[in-house]
């Protein structure tokens, strides 16, 4: 390690590898240090079609192409009986190569990522926490790093990144992290051999069911090998009010889906239950004097839309070019790092109202593309990660129109009883 970098990225994933590559393969003396050994493994392997774009700028298309993940040709949502149901074929909407995309193992997508980095030109570090930041006031200028044996040093830096995921470095530093403003969920997921899968080309498709009662939802993604990634997600109150039990909180939510059972029938567990917890996580700034947060770092949604790793990639590509903007002009502001930062989040806005629907017991994507039948291109758009234009805004009025509508039937009082009408016979 040198003493000074232009350029620090804290934190391995998507975002972080993303932000190092770009400003590596610009010329800017970059760091990138992931606390864990890589490969590590994430939960999020399903990806959106516009981390296409990313994937492009990073010059590694056609390496995902290669890795012999399972392609990813649509988004199905089906209700926990299976009896209502809605498809969203991305290739069928938009016949380009940009409408194709992959459901990864983590493991080896982050890898390939990380390598890229190094590829590049950066500096990249496993097994190495940022255990403090430097502050003069509200302006970083460097970290404290620890290795794997313990040795510390302290590095200076131009930009300081923050890639560590929610409740990360300047998170906590800066106590940037906004109180939970809903119910808190987590998530129990698990690794399933011979589970069924749709026929034809849906078959590699993420499938999201609902229990019957609405209040949690599963997904099925399709991995390589005949693996698939199973998980459900609801209140964490509910879901782990039994530690250490994570296999039976599953299951009680399994019998609740019986379109999953069904998918089921002759699949095997080929691994233990895994935890998350602290979805929707939020920070109430999100870049300062000579740092920015990228990833889940900056915020995350609620994974039904499979938006994390894309949202996480796209803000360290939009991170990296306010930084070298920055560089260049010798302007690391917050405002010059943090230009991007209200496109960015109009876009992920988007998104907001679709889990709103989708949380919406009367709501159902089949109901409303046959009321909207014009809107579905505008729906799939935003399904396919096309957060970053306007055209999507009159579908959207018109959903909340819909939901309006729906709350409204719902808290409307139920009709008078009327007497039948006396007839002679």
């Amino acid at each position: 390690m040198k003493d000074n970098y232009d350029c620090i990225v804290v934190g391995g994933g998507p975002a972080g590898s993303t932000t190092a590559a770009l400003l590596a393969e610009a010329g800017c003396s970059t760091l990138l240090v992931e606390r864990e050994k890589t490969p590590r493994c994430r939960v999020g392997e399903s990806l959106m079609p516009e981390t296409f774009r990313v994937l492009q700028q990073l010059g590694v298309w056609e390496q995902v192409k290669n890795c012999g993940f399972t392609k990813k040709a649509s988004i199905h949502f089906l209700s926990g009986d299976g009896r209502d149901s809605q498809s969203f074929f991305f290739q069928e909407h938009d016949p380009n190569e940009g409408a194709v995309t992959w459901q990864v193992e983590r493991a080896r997508f982050d890898q390939l990522l990380f390598e890229n980095a190094v590829a590049k030109g950066a500096h990249c570090l496993d097994q190495t926490s940022a255990t403090d930041v430097l502050l003069n006031g509200d302006r970083a200028s460097g970290v404290v790093v620890q290795t794997k044996e313990g040795l510390s040093s302290t590095l200076g830096c131009r930009v300081l990144v923050d890639a560590s995921g929610p409740h990360g470095l300047l998170a906590r530093r800066l106590e940037l992290s906004l109180p939970e403003v809903q119910p808190r969920q987590a998530a129990i997921w698990g690794y399933y051999r011979g589970a069924r899968r749709d026929a034809g080309e849906q078959g590699g498709g993420v499938v999201i069911l609902q229990t019957c009662a609405k209040d949690a939802w599963f997904w099925f993604i399709p991995l390589s090998d005949d693996v698939t990634s199973i998980g459900v997600v609801g209140d964490a109150a509910r879901l782990l009010q039994k530690p250490g039990q994570a296999a039976e909180a599953f299951e009680d939510e399994l019998v609740k889906c019986p379109a999953l059972i069904e998918r089921l029938m002759n699949a095997e567990l080929a691994t233990n239950f895994h935890v998350a917890r602290g979805f929707a996580y939020a920070t109430r700034r999100r870049v300062g004097e000579g740092w920015v947060l990228v990833g889940d770092a900056y915020g995350t949604l609620e994974p039904v839309f499979s938006s994390g790793v894309f949202l996480a990639m796209h803000s360290g590509a939009r991170a990296a070019e306010a930084i070298l903007t920055g560089l260049a002009k010798h302007d690391l502001s917050a405002k010059q790092l943090g230009a991007w930062t209200t496109e960015f989040d109009r876009g992920v806005d988007r998104l907001r109202p679709l889990l709103k629907a989708f949380h919406t017991a009367e709501f159902s994507f089949g109901a409303f593309t046959r009321a909207f039948p014009h809107h579905k291109g505008a729906l799939t758009n935003l399904l396919m990660g096309r957060l970053f234009d306007a055209d999507a805004d009159p579908m959207l009025e018109d959903l909340a129109a819909h939901l309006k509508t729906l709350e409204e039937a719902r808290s409307a009082p139920p009709a008078p009883l009327q007497d039948a009408p006396f007839s002679a016979t």
